[in-house]
């Protein structure tokens, strides 16, 4: 630690790295004091310059003598200060919540901003940005964001904020750690909480106001805004407002709460890395390049989307339209040929690999082959699937435990495996299980094959329950029939005539698998939890939720043939 001057206020600051690496500087929020950063520095200070400071009136640092000099263009004065003194031409700048502030302030103040690499900033959206969008913004987004701001109104009263935080406040501001996932620890709180927050309520008094003759700043920095999805302070319709003037923007998602830095610091650490190397000159990460927001870019750019089964059908069709929208494919099929078949039809970057989803050990492999060499899929759709068709009793053990661990248990590998790197990258992401009709629409004729999609729909729907809180979207899609050779390739027992009528049936219903990708894609723009597809599964899934009985009832009237099932029918020699 080092005191810099800066007017008449001593402002502590800490370093940590080798003073040779490019320099990060960690600018912290209200009421908190640098020590807020300390697992993110620890986790960057072997790469970087990591310098942080206690802002005027907060931790070890000085306050003025005159609570007027809590403006913006104070707090710029101390950020020069401090880059003089690191004496470098320029630094990578990140802020989080007033720290964030000061950062939106200088990468649009002339001279300072020529001093910054980049900026990262969370938690906090800049005042002029601020007062453009309560100007400018949907009344519904506008009001949604006045109520998560109520408490800048009460900081503006005289003695009672003071008064508060005296009293029940720290109290309060513990709850709302604990609620996000983050446990007080020593330094965070400060001991010095009382007074930073009694010093630091002139940060609201002095530059909260009329604005209003500002226009938005023409922004030449590159900026890294992370969007904390949690955040009870900023609104979603605020932060999309926060790009506007700003030339080269990245907008990436964490599914975390106002203190993402401590709740999950290793997320947020890679981000400020990888943006800090890109912005030198390096490459960037595919998570950095799916983020950049810019004109003329596809929905699906740069993102990484793993398809089982997609040698055929339906998870052909899903490969092709990820593929039209931007995003790398990875084909994956039991059917290596078809799988390259289906890679090389591809328009742009694509990778065909041979798995049986069935099997753990090489869906194990398979998982960690695609992170290594690939990346975390940021979609994933499990569609590998095998229809056996005939009445209950001509299925055999073995027919019912293919169908399982195929259309079961190849979807909970896929479920387990890459949810587990989604949830450890820390970014968010989109399960899609590929379910059936047959989910909700008992027949006597798929027994095995109903039961392994039903199973799949309930997963799905408890699998969205426990990811929603990591930003990972789960989507179970249930077509109806569809033109594909799942009846050509099915396993048919019991009746040998069932084979040709079921091919005649979805030659004749024409519903292309195309359509069906669509609906993929949907789901998950949409973040969709059940998608019924076309007409027989809409009706399927509505009837089942009106009139489960009138289900059943249609459940009889499917054709099996009698005279295979009293072949079967034998008695059992006990």
């Amino acid at each position: 630690m080092r005191w810099i001057e800066s007017g008449d206020v001593r402002l502590a600051v800490f370093e940590e790295g080798d003073p040779d690496d490019p320099t990060i500087l960690l600018i912290h929020g209200y009421p908190d004091t640098h020590r807020v950063w300390d697992e993110v520095a620890e986790l960057l200070r072997d790469r970087f310059h990591v310098v942080r400071y206690d802002v005027r009136g907060a931790g070890d640092s000085g306050a003025p003598r005159d609570n007027g000099h809590y403006t913006l263009d104070h707090l710029a004065a101390d950020l020069v200060a401090v880059l003089d003194a690191i004496g470098k031409p320029a630094v990578h700048l990140v802020g989080h919540d007033w720290g964030s502030v000061q950062g939106w302030d200088a990468v649009a103040r002339p001279g300072l901003r020529d001093r910054l690499i980049s900026f990262t900033g969370f938690g906090g959206p800049g005042v002029a940005q601020t007062t453009s969008f309560v100007r400018r913004g949907r009344r519904r987004d506008v009001a949604g964001q006045l109520a998560r701001s109520w408490y800048i109104g009460a900081f503006q009263t005289p003695y009672l904020p003071e008064l508060a935080w005296r009293t029940v406040m720290p109290g309060l501001l513990e709850r709302t750690l604990r609620l996000d996932g983050v446990q007080p620890r020593p330094g965070h709180p400060a001991p010095t909480l009382e007074k930073d927050a009694a010093n630091g309520l002139w940060l609201y008094r002095r530059n909260i106001g009329d604005r209003t003759g500002e226009a938005e700043p023409d922004i030449g920095v590159p900026v890294q805004l992370i969007d904390a999805t949690r955040d009870r302070f900023v609104s979603p319709g605020l932060v999309a407002w926060l790009g506007r003037g700003v030339r080269r923007f990245w907008h990436r998602r964490i599914a975390a709460g106002h203190w993402a830095q401590r709740s999950h610091p290793a997320v947020v650490a890679r981000m400020i890395a990888e943006f800090a190397e890109h912005t030198d000159g390096g490459p960037a990460a595919r998570s950095l390049r799916a983020a950049l927001v810019e004109e003329g870019r596809r929905a699906f750019q740069d993102r990484l989307v793993v398809i089982t089964g997609a040698g055929s059908g339906i998870g052909r069709a899903t490969a092709r339209a990820f593929a039209a929208h931007g995003a790398e494919v990875v084909c994956a099929d039991l059917d290596a040929e078809a799988a390259a078949r289906t890679a090389e039809d591809l328009a742009g970057t694509a990778h065909a690999v041979r798995v049986d989803v069935a099997d753990a050990a090489q869906m194990e492999d398979f998982a960690r082959n695609i992170q290594t060499e690939y990346g975390v899929p940021d979609i994933v759709v499990n569609n590998a699937g095998i229809a056996v068709s005939g009445g209950f009793l001509d299925h055999s053990v073995d027919d019912w435990r293919r169908t399982i661990d195929v259309n079961l248990w190849g979807v909970v590998h896929g479920c387990r495996l890459f949810a587990a790197q989604m949830v450890e990258r820390g970014e968010g992401g989109h399960i899609v299980n590929i379910a059936s009709l047959a989910a909700f629409a008992p027949s006597r004729l798929l027994p095995a094959y109903s039961t392994s999609k039903a199973a799949v729909k309930m997963l799905s729907d408890c699998l969205r329950a426990e990811l929603a809180g990591k930003g990972i979207g789960v989507s179970a899609i249930c077509p109806g029939f569809v033109s594909t050779r799942i009846a050509h390739n099915a396993t048919f027992v019991g009746d040998d005539d069932l084979r040709e009528a079921a091919e005649r049936g979805l030659e004749r219903r024409g519903y292309p698998p195309e359509r069906v990708a669509a609906h993929i894609l949907r789901a998950v723009h949409r973040d969709q939890p059940v998608v019924p597809v076309n007409a027989e599964g809409k009706i399927g899934y509505a009837l089942s939720r009106i009139s489960p009985g009138a289900m059943r009832g249609l459940a009889r009237l499917s054709g099996v043939s009698e005279r295979a099932v009293s072949r079967r029918n034998k008695p059992i020699d006990r």
